[in-house]
């Protein structure tokens, strides 16, 4: 299974994501929206990184169980109720990226919503991974 990266020239650089996803040679796994709800069902973090931090570890832990990685990650949606306080944490964001999912970005969309299934979340991710066959 490959992954191939892609920044074309004439784009604007790409930073905390990737322009393009390629995948050949594997097996889709579909990762449903992951808001920062811990064990018991509750949302924790009353801040949009500590929420991001439980969101896409959650996100990371549903991947796992399919056998998969952070690596094998080729798109992520984040839907965001302040899209201007996401930009605002973005470099903090970024570090905890960095932290739990390494300096592979997938192709990436941040999408602003009124509010998310948990009403006290901030923040929901959801992705598209191709894992080797």
């Amino acid at each position: 299974m490959t992954l191939d990266r892609l920044n074309p020239a004439g784009l604007s650089p790409a930073s905390g994501f990737t322009h393009a996803v390629t995948a050949t040679g594997g097996r889709l796994v579909f990762l449903a929206g992951q808001t920062a709800l811990d064990g018991a069902g509750r949302v924790v973090g009353t801040g949009l990184p500590e929420q991001f931090r439980q969101a896409l570890g959650n996100l990371l832990t549903a991947l796992r169980a399919a056998g998969g990685s952070p690596a094998h990650l080729a798109r992520v949606t984040v839907y965001a109720t302040d899209v201007a306080a996401y930009r605002a944490c973005a470099p903090e964001l970024g570090r905890i990226w960095r932290e739990l999912a390494g300096r592979d970005y997938p192709a990436m969309a941040v999408i602003g919503a009124v509010r998310l299934w948990d009403e006290e979340a901030l923040v929901e991710l959801d992705g598209i991974a191709v894992l080797p066959e």
